[in-house]
């Protein structure tokens, strides 16, 4: 697959999610982020090959990428177990299938210090420099379980994680939930919500209050971010942030 522009680039490199094969550079730009890319695909063994403008043009699916694509292969998924510890943050989320709310969603999550985001099984491959690119490149930094959403709460319960579900009905106030232990937080899509197999298990539903009388939900992406950096500011004020 091709990745384009320096964010996504730098991501897939530095990220260790997927194998980079070549760096493809336009041999007339001259600047801090391309000397930083020649810098690392060096260190990293990774072949830097100029083409001018043109060729990089032919070779890009946008017009964006601002002189820098790379040849790479698909990312490579998390496991479940590999991402629970004792202080865990994962999000489970259930019902966003566009690419750009996803890569949105894995920004918030990722700058906020998500440890896992759990998706259902699906193949992203045809998205994933979409993904990338919405993302700034936190698509390739965050890690990214692929597992059936039931099965996923259940290995969570048992390993100790207490589950919150973004959920209005018997819910309460996101802020006077407890993130410093550790969580997951189901969030699902704004046109289905999460699955009533996944509610059922939740511990407790949390909802976000409104300054005003608003019906309509916050959409995945704002509602995720809103929680997941409530999670960072808990966690931050205590002795047990990470």
């Amino acid at each position: 697959m091709i990745i384009e522009g320096n964010v996504s680039v730098k991501a897939a490199m530095l990220g260790g999610k997927r194998k980079v094969n070549t760096v493809f550079l336009d041999a007339d730009k001259h600047d801090r982020d391309i000397h930083f890319i020649e810098r690392k695909a060096e260190e990293l063994g990774i072949p830097a090959v100029k083409k001018t403008r043109a060729e990089i043009d032919a070779m890009a699916q946008g017009r964006t990428h601002g002189g820098v694509i790379a040849q790479a292969e698909c990312r490579q998924y998390q496991k479940l177990e590999d991402c629970i510890t004792d202080h865990a943050f994962l999000v489970l989320l259930e019902g966003v299938e566009d690419p750009f709310n996803l890569g949105y969603i894995m920004r918030s999550l990722y700058s906020a210090g998500c440890d896992g985001l759990i998706i259902r099984p699906r193949s992203w491959e045809n998205a994933e420099s979409v993904i990338l690119k919405a993302s700034a490149g936190a698509a390739d930094y965050l890690n990214v379980i692929m597992e059936e959403p039931v099965s996923a709460v259940q290995k969570c319960r048992e390993k100790g994680l207490y589950v919150y579900a973004a959920m209005r009905k018997d819910a309460a106030e996101y802020y006077d939930a407890d993130f410093t232990q550790p969580v997951l937080i189901c969030i699902g899509g704004e046109m289905r919500g999460l699955s009533s197999a996944v509610l059922k298990q939740a511990d407790q539903n949390i909802y976000i209050p409104y300054a005003n009388d608003f019906r309509n939900a916050l959409n995945a992406s704002a509602a995720g971010a809103v929680i997941a950096f409530e999670v960072f500011r808990q966690r931050r004020n205590t002795n047990g942030a990470h």
